[in-house]
């Protein structure tokens, strides 16, 4: 009854009440030749145990931190996440609560979500933040939009990105005739020069940082070379917690800063739910997707949040409208302000840095051992490019013998590289795990 709530009688009932005469004339309307004609395939019924006992047995089969040591990112990374986020998020008025139209009884999630913008402007340097977005692919496809609307122009020139983001960019691209064209890499893994790429046609450059191979790029070199051709400079993160260590992207010349900020205490679950942001210029503002909440002062003199701009089509002439974006990512949002709370400015840094030095003995190790390389020279953030001596498969393969989920096969993305992985080294990789993951990848057996 769980699982199946409707009794016989609560059957008869419905169908009573609605004048049919048995379920199966429910489907009168439905041609005789579309109908599948026999039951379902389905095992027999089991009990609730039983069931339990049969997830529990193909839920295990998942590999995760808790049962392997984990170096993948390119993405998604695996972070700790303090309980006391779990905790607050999952307290029912959070998350049954849905989109504040109503500020009276709305305050909790507008203040929320007014100091999540609060603190996303202060990690990208911008004078202005969404309520947040889907995820960071599609954060950054309406990035582009956004500079094509601004700018009036169908150029887009990509630099660094994750090669999902850009499938993604260049759909969305597709319906204004954006074109996407892609900036070359150094052989030290920077994007090189873009002033032979970006003309008066040119919409955006499109820059990720740190880029999707892990290396720290020149954001100010690309915001000149953009700006001088009356293009704009749109820096893609997806890797959040890098904003607190490196510079702000807006105060060296981006005009938009977008991505994902899974990194902030939002579990990976399998590639999401996850939580897009952007942020721009506050003479942009108008052209921003998505929502804006807002701080005034109500009829006795108190603070209050409310919604202040809300350019999508629910809400303004279709024609006019920035985004057909449905809503922020409420709950992830939550998580993600909940975490940098507890961690606080200082907090959030010494995290980075134990991530820098975390890569950085990786390196170490990598250069000292037979077999393995280091290809890309250029610095890089939480993640490092491993040439290897035999095929990535073959190397995945032996390290995930050892329990060690090594990294991604760079083969589909960056063959030029040859032989080599992505591996990322968070907070949550110990020295002994990294000894163990350098072991596994070598030639030595």
């Amino acid at each position: 009854m769980r699982y199946i709530p409707h009794t016989e009688e609560d059957v008869r009932q419905m169908l009573r009440t609605i004048g049919a005469a048995s379920v199966e004339s429910l489907f009168a309307p439905i041609p005789e030749k579309l109908r599948l004609g026999r039951s379902l395939a389905l095992p027999k019924a089991a009990s609730e145990q039983e069931v339990l006992s049969e997830l529990a047995a193909l839920a295990a089969r998942n590999a995760h931190t808790e049962s392997h040591d984990w170096f993948l990112g390119a993405g998604t990374y695996a972070h700790f996440v303090p309980s006391a986020v779990d905790a607050l998020a999952s307290r029912a008025e959070f998350y049954t609560s849905y989109t504040p139209y109503q500020p009276e009884i709305s305050q909790g999630t507008l203040q929320t979500i007014f100091e999540w913008q609060t603190m996303i402007c202060g990690l990208t340097g911008l004078e202005v933040s969404n309520a947040s977005m889907y995820d960071g692919a599609s954060a950054t496809a309406e990035a582009v939009l956004m500079a094509m609307r601004l700018t009036r122009r169908h150029k887009i020139v990509g630099a660094g990105l994750h090669p999902h983001y850009r499938d993604v960019l260049r759909t969305y691209a597709a319906g204004p005739q954006g074109v996407v064209t892609e900036a070359h890499r150094e052989a030290s893994g920077r994007t090189a020069p873009l002033d032979r790429l970006v003309d008066r046609e040119t919409a955006c450059v499109v820059l990720q940082q740190p880029s999707f191979l892990g290396v720290v790029e020149e954001v100010g070199a690309a915001a000149d070379a953009a700006h001088a051709v009356g293009a704009l400079l749109v820096v893609v993160v997806t890797e959040a917690l890098s904003l607190a260590l490196l510079r702000e992207p807006g105060k060296l010349g981006a005009d938009i800063v977008c991505g994902e900020a899974q990194s902030f205490g939002v579990p990976m679950s399998f590639g999401g739910p996850h939580l897009g942001f952007l942020a721009t210029r506050g003479s942009f503002v108008r052209q921003m997707p998505g929502r804006v909440v807002g701080q005034t002062l109500d009829a006795r003199g108190r603070r209050g949040f409310v919604l202040t701009l809300s350019t999508r089509e629910q809400h303004i002439r279709r024609e006019r409208a920035t985004s057909n974006i449905c809503t922020n990512q409420g709950l992830m949002l939550l998580r993600a302000t909940i975490y940098l709370a507890l961690l606080g400015r200082r907090g959030l840094r010494e995290l980075a840095r134990i991530n820098l030095a975390k890569a950085a003995y990786l390196r170490a190790r990598v250069r000292e051992t037979r077999g393995l390389a280091l290809p890309i020279s250029a610095p890089g953030f939480n993640e490092v490019v491993v040439g290897l001596g035999v095929p990535a498969a073959d190397a995945l393969q032996r390290a995930l013998d050892d329990r060690i989920v090594g990294g991604l096969d760079l083969s589909p993305y960056a063959s030029e590289l040859g032989p080599a992985l992505l591996v990322c080294t968070t907070e949550l990789a110990s020295r002994s795990a990294i000894d163990r993951l350098v072991r596994a990848l070598s030639l030595a057996r």
